[in-house]
């Protein structure tokens, strides 16, 4: 079974982690707009770098356990302490930065970098140029219906005020999928969004035309999975039905197969449901929270989910597992 996640941070590494258990055949699509901690520092140090911070833990998430990949993986995620101009960047960081240099061509550097981690399956840009985050924002202003305008994923997600809508800005204008991740999504059998920073590592996917229409023109069946809690900034006070309204707003082609939630998290399961249908969904409510930490899916719980939904939607044909 071929499958595909898109997303960023924190959010793509948990259905990475568990997606690994369900299938050897994966591929991560990153988001390319952070532009804070040490990612953030090597943009605005080197010209037209791709922050390496989100593509770093996505090869993390499916690298090798034998020894060596072990210690490579773990280098990767290295820190360097002190007060210098080191201080904070992970090594990961810097590698995949050199090799930009060295080669330009990010596919090649991922798959390069891969290899020393052991990834099992491949982990590759959403854009081959990195992007910007902008978001129509309300509430900062005296009149709380007053828009303001800001730029930058760390100050979309830090907002006090209520996020409206988003949109991506690059380099040369008009933002331009990566191919293989195009070609990766309409090749899929499987194709997961979500979770993750809703408005700036799981909806920028939606905003870069070539991959809005291959997430609509797919065969795959589509699987969105919901956050456990709403994040704070971005997200403060969104309900889960809400998280599925601004998909709808800002792709309203797009339809899906499955909406994944954690049960204790739906208050109001009738809403969802009928939030699901509108992007042509069933919803699927389970326990799916790690029990050390409300706000992180359970891997193994996360991968028996999406297994009741693949044999429900007959993915992959009549053996989809490994």
């Amino acid at each position: 079974m071929k499958a595909v996640a898109l997303g960023g941070g924190h959010g793509l590494h948990a259905t990475l982690t568990a997606l690994r258990r369900v299938t050897d055949d994966v591929t991560a699509v990153v988001t390319v707009a952070d532009d804070g901690g040490s990612s953030g520092r090597l943009r605005r140090e080197i010209t037209d770098l791709l922050p390496p911070g989100d593509l770093r833990k996505a090869m993390a998430a499916l690298a090798g356990d034998d020894e060596e990949s072990v210690l490579w993986t773990s280098l990767f995620k290295h820190r360097f302490g002190g007060t210098g101009a080191l201080a904070g960047h992970a090594v990961g960081n810097l590698v995949i930065a050199g090799l930009l240099e060295q080669l330009g061509d990010p596919v090649q550097v991922l798959d390069k970098a891969g290899k020393l981690l052991g990834v099992r399956g491949r982990v590759l840009p959403m854009s081959n140029e990195p992007l910007d985050i902008e978001a129509d924002v309300t509430g900062l202003d005296e009149d709380e219906n007053d828009v303001r305008r800001i730029r930058g994923q760390v100050a979309i997600a830090t907002t006090p005020g209520l996020v409206q809508r988003i949109r991506l800005t690059a380099p040369n204008g008009r933002p331009v999928g990566c191919p293989e991740a195009v070609q990766a999504v309409l090749g899929a059998d499987l194709v997961l969004l979500g979770p993750g920073s809703w408005f700036t590592s799981v909806l920028p996917h939606l905003l870069v035309p070539e991959l809005h229409d291959a997430l609509v023109h797919t065969r795959a069946k589509k699987v969105l999975v919901l956050n456990l809690v709403p994040q704070p900034g971005e997200t403060a006070g969104f309900s889960p039905e809400r998280h599925l309204d601004v998909v709808c707003e800002h792709a309203p082609e797009l339809k899906v197969d499955a909406v994944i939630a954690d049960v204790d998290s739906v208050p109001t399961p009738d809403r969802l449901t009928r939030a699901a249908s509108a992007l042509g969904a069933r919803t699927h409510l389970a326990k799916i929270a790690a029990l050390d930490a409300a706000e992180r899916h359970d891997p193994e719980a996360l991968a028996g989910c999406l297994r009741q939904v693949v044999d429900e939607t007959g993915v992959g044909g009549t053996s989809p597992w490994r």
